[in-house]
């Protein structure tokens, strides 16, 4: 007999959702100064870079800690797969945002465009993470709801776009990464919102077993493995810029 899932949240894990779209937020905001070289051409590495730290971080490990915030009385699984993709579509989506504004910041249809791009982005990790969400049953969602969190990651990532490139002290752009990691959480929670998770089987917390797929237990450590690495990368990248910058600046005092 099917039967709705009774859900709640645990609110530390919201808490360190909301933590980590901020941190990711904040660094990728901090590298959009050297996304575009001096000619104006693009610095790819540090778009790349500025896409991990947003994409990755900000949006996909805030996803998924999100997930793990969540309790339901039924066990579920989720793809390996459908989260990796997920994961290259935040980082890919955020780096073109990003890439497009920093050519004209003051452009109106630029900050538009990367916004639309921005917030469907966010907007399409969510939802091609939860469709790699597996449970004994179905989940049926409120169309309503979908389009009011999608309008919510495009309206707020634009102006957080704006902000990102036309403000220059560090107090506004931490307002702006505030702005973009509640964009973010927002979206996400409206997105669960929508969803009702609905039980067919008898056994509510047999695991869904299959190739590619870790148990909602595993998940916790496989996310935090993940942002760990990609925390990583994000440092040494930081460090070998700052360490160019200060040879750089050391040659110049020197010439």
């Amino acid at each position: 007999m099917d039967s709705t899932v009774v859900s709640e949240y645990r609110p530390h894990l919201v808490a360190a959702s909301f933590a980590l779209a901020f941190i990711g937020s904040l660094i990728a905001l901090m590298v959009t100064r050297r996304i575009r070289y001096q000619d104006g051409s693009l610095n790819r590495a540090a778009a790349v870079t500025a896409g991990v730290a947003l994409g990755g971080i900000g949006v996909w490990s805030m996803h998924f800690v999100g997930m793990v915030a969540l309790r339901l009385d039924v066990a579920s699984s989720y793809g390996i797969v459908e989260s990796a993709v997920s994961l290259v579509a935040a980082v890919v989506c955020t780096s073109a945002a990003l890439g497009v504004v920093s050519k004209a910041p003051r452009d109106l249809a630029r900050i538009l465009g990367a916004g639309l791009l921005l917030g469907l982005g966010v907007a399409g990790m969510h939802y091609l993470g939860m469709y790699g969400m597996k449970i004994g049953g179905y989940i049926n969602w409120d169309l309503r709801a979908v389009a009011l969190s999608v309008l919510i990651a495009v309206a707020a990532g634009t102006a957080a776009l704006w902000l990102a490139f036309n403000t220059r002290s560090m107090a506004s752009r931490a307002g702006a990464a505030l702005l973009m990691a509640a964009a973010v959480c927002a979206m996400h929670y409206t997105g669960m919102g929508a969803a009702e998770f609905i039980c067919t089987t008898p056994n509510r917390f047999a695991t869904v077993q299959g190739t590619g797929l870790v148990s909602s237990l595993g998940l916790g450590p496989t996310v935090a493995a993940c942002a760990f690495a990609m925390a990583v990368l994000l440092s040494v990248d930081l460090y070998v810029q700052w360490m160019q910058r200060s040879i750089g600046q050391q040659r110049r005092r020197t010439a």
